[in-house]
């Protein structure tokens, strides 16, 4: 029989890409989405047909136990969250209930429909947030500046907590930031990239932008969808960070952004004061050497490569 997965926060970046990769490897998938007007299939359209999609809330436990009951899944991957660290400033409670309180709801909907379960939780750079080492890798202090990162933190060790409670199969991924051409609008690299395409395309003239000399490890999401799934191949559950080792500041992202249309970023990039931090996380970097080693995992999609990738998808975009 095929193993059978359930993701949560499947019509995400990484929700589609690893729906794909678990397609790939024979799975029957799941996923989770919320009751919503606005839900979007976007990324999964080309492989809806291919994978059952069942209603369910990180807010609703039972809602939770209730799906895994019925599908009996043996891996869950938790990736939905609100993700978007600018919002949650904005709505702080509402990040705490999904992406800290949510964490504890799936593990104890696992705990008591079926704890033999493996569990993936999607952890974060941002729980670095004040770097007490660069680089970072897994034994280096959380110091978080964000309600997102706090929550993350939250979930981080209520899931080290069930673990070692309850004997669970958990694991953590530390990821750092992984982007795609299905990276939401809302994000740094796609709204560069996005903009990028409008303004080659002559349909905007500018891109306004907070802090330029953040810097950010950054990679891509295809890669570390992998390293999410060789975790909880492994014998025993442990958190791995997952990152490339490099630095890259928002200021080289829009340089190579705007090569690749041979336009020069100066003359388009503005600083709006409202795209701030009002607590800003500087450097984050992380070291991959722990995932590589145990689980074999490596990156296949240098900086660059990813960027261009994004502009010339952002003008395909567009140009339809």
């Amino acid at each position: 029989m095929a193993k059978k997965a359930l993701i949560l926060g499947i019509t995400g970046q990484d929700g589609s890409y690893l729906a794909e990769l678990l397609l790939d490897q024979g799975y029957e998938v799941i996923g989770m989405v919320r009751r919503s007007s606005t839900v979007t299939f976007e990324r999964i359209a080309h492989i809806q047909d291919r994978v059952t999609l069942v209603s369910g809330d990180l807010l609703d436990e039972v809602s939770l136990i209730n799906i895994l009951r019925e599908h009996k899944p043996s891996e869950v991957y938790n990736l939905a969250a609100q993700s978007f660290v600018q919002a949650s400033w904005a709505q702080p409670v509402l990040t705490g209930e999904t992406t800290a309180m949510g964490v504890t709801r799936v593990l104890d909907a696992i705990r008591t429909a079926d704890p033999d379960i493996r569990f993936y939780q999607a952890s974060s750079s941002e729980m670095f947030g004040k770097v007490q080492a660069v680089p970072q890798d897994e034994d280096t202090p959380f110091y978080p500046r964000s309600p997102y990162g706090v929550a993350k933190v939250y979930g981080h060790w209520i899931t080290v907590n069930y673990r070692e409670s309850y004997d669970l199969h958990a694991s953590s991924g530390i990821l750092f930031n992984h982007e795609s051409p299905r990276r939401g609008l809302e994000f740094v690299t796609r709204k560069v990239t996005n903009g990028v395409a409008k303004i080659k395309l002559g349909l905007a003239s500018e891109i306004r932008l907070g802090n330029l000399d953040a810097q950010r490890d950054w990679g891509f999401a295809g890669d570390y969808v992998r390293a999410m799934w060789l975790m909880l191949q492994q014998d025993l559950p442990d958190d791995f960070v997952v990152a490339t080792g490099e630095t890259h500041s928002v200021r080289e992202l829009c340089e190579v952004a705007f090569n690749a249309v041979g336009l020069n970023w100066e003359e388009h990039v503005v600083i709006d004061p409202a795209f701030m931090r009002p607590a800003e996380v500087d450097l984050l970097v992380g070291d991959p050497s722990k995932a590589e080693r145990v689980l074999g995992w490596h990156r296949d999609v240098d900086f660059p490569t990813l960027i261009e990738s994004m502009v010339l998808a952002d003008l395909k975009i567009l140009q339809k």
